[in-house]
């Protein structure tokens, strides 16, 4: 076992230590409206927020056995 992980180390870690983060030190090019990020904070709430609500929601539907 230990040697696999010897060799999957050595043909991955390289490749994780060459890649680097592409951060900007720049100011944005363009302006983010506060419409643009309004719908932005809307869908990101709903994808996260709705399933967990519509289970809830149905929960006794869930809990009847069929």
């Amino acid at each position: 076992m230990s040697g696999i992980l010897r060799v999957l180390t050595s043909r991955v870690a390289p490749v994780v230590r060459t890649q680097t983060a592409n951060l900007g030190s720049k100011p944005a090019q363009e302006k983010i409206g506060v419409m643009e990020t309004t719908v932005a904070l809307g869908l990101f709430s709903l994808a996260i927020l709705g399933p967990s609500g519509w289970i809830l929601a149905h929960l006794e539907d869930y809990k009847k056995k069929d």
